[in-house]
C-alpha cells in the first residue's frame, strides 16, 4: 500500500545481465527491468551484459557499489543450478547484510506460475556498501514477477508500512 502524502523518491539503478548468449540488443530481461524501473520514476545509470564468469560479475558489482551509485543493482541471469550459473557464488560473499525474505517471497510467488520448478531458483538479495543488490533469474517472466510484485513496491518510498526506499539513508 502506498501513501499519497509522502513524495516519491526516485532512486538511481543499474542493470547487469549475466549471459553467455545475450547482448544489449537481445537482452529482453534487462530491457524489461530498465523499462519497468524508469516507468516507475527511477533513474537508470547503466545497463550492461557480462559473461557467466564470476570474476567479471563481481568486478562490475564492486565497481558500482564502491562508487556509491547506483542505489540499486538489479542482476538478471546466472541464478540457476547449472555449472555455468555462478552469480550467487560471485555476489553473495560480498553481502554485508542478506535479505533472505526476497528470495523466499520470490519463490513463493513464482510457485503460482511455474509450480515446483521454482525450487531451482537461487534468487537472493543483500546490501553491499549501502547498495541494494538483487539477484534475479534470467527469464523475462521471472524478472517481470519480481519487478511488479516485490521490487517496485519496495523501491517506492511511499509504500507503507515500510519500504527499502525509506531505509536508503540508513543502509
Amino acid at each position: 500500500m502506498s501513501s499519497p502524502q509522502q513524495d516519491f523518491l526516485p532512486l538511481s539503478f543499474a542493470v547487469l545481465t549475466v549471459s553467455d548468449t545475450r547482448d544489449l540488443a537481445s537482452d529482453t530481461s534487462g530491457a524489461l527491468l530498465e523499462q519497468g524501473m524508469e516507468g516507475a520514476g527511477h533513474r537508470l545509470m547503466e545497463r550492461i551484459v557480462v559473461q557467466d564468469e564470476g570474476e567479471d560479475i563481481r568486478k562490475q558489482v564492486v565497481a558500482w557499489a564502491t562508487a556509491n551509485e547506483p542505489a540499486v543493482i538489479l542482476i538478471t541471469g546466472g541464478t540457476g543450478i547449472t555449472a555455468r550459473d555462478v552469480t550467487p557464488e560471485a555476489i553473495e560473499p560480498l553481502f554485508e547484510k542478506t535479505i533472505p525474505g526476497f528470495g523466499e517471497l520470490f519463490r513463493w510467488l513464482s510457485y503460482e506460475d511455474i509450480g515446483a520448478a521454482t525450487i531451482q531458483s537461487r534468487a537472493s538479495a543483500g546490501v553491499i556498501q549501502g547498495t541494494l543488490v538483487f539477484l534475479l533469474p534470467g527469464s523475462t517472466g521471472a524478472c517481470g514477477l519480481a519487478l511488479e510484485k516485490i521490487l517496485l513496491p519496495q523501491l517506492d518510498s511511499r509504500t507503507r508500512p515500510c519500504s527499502f526506499a525509506g531505509l536508503m539513508d540508513r543502509l
